[in-house]
């Protein structure tokens, strides 16, 4: 069993930058790995993902914007996210594709 846990949400101005983290407790060098998030009233929802040989996928709403990469060594994942909108207010949760572990999510809120 793996447990994620993720870091790095909070509260940020419209065109700021945060970097979010998931670390693992386990070995995740063999996992493929994504990132999702939940707006309030909405479904969770894919934004990126990123294979174990370090192929990295994007929703068409993040592309551009946001950043996914790995660390093994550190057994983490990072998600690098710039030019952020009031659209991207959600709680993000980090999960490994399969077997699916989920972390407890990150709060990130954009707002003037």
């Amino acid at each position: 069993q793996v447990q994620l846990v993720e870091s790095g949400g909070g509260l940020v101005q419209p065109g700021g930058s945060l970097r979010l983290s998931c670390a693992a407790s386990g070995s995740i060098f063999t996992m493929d790995m994504g990132w999702y998030r939940q707006a309030p009233g909405k479904e969770r929802e894919w934004v990126a993902s990123i294979t174990s040989g370090g192929r990295t996928y994007y929703d068409d709403s993040v592309k551009g914007r946001f950043t996914i990469s790995r660390d093994n060594a550190k057994n983490t994942v990072y998600l690098q996210m710039n030019s952020l909108k009031p659209d991207d207010t959600a709680i993000y949760y980090c999960r490994t594709i399969y077997p699916i572990y989920w972390g407890q999510g990150t709060q990130v809120a954009v707002s003037s």
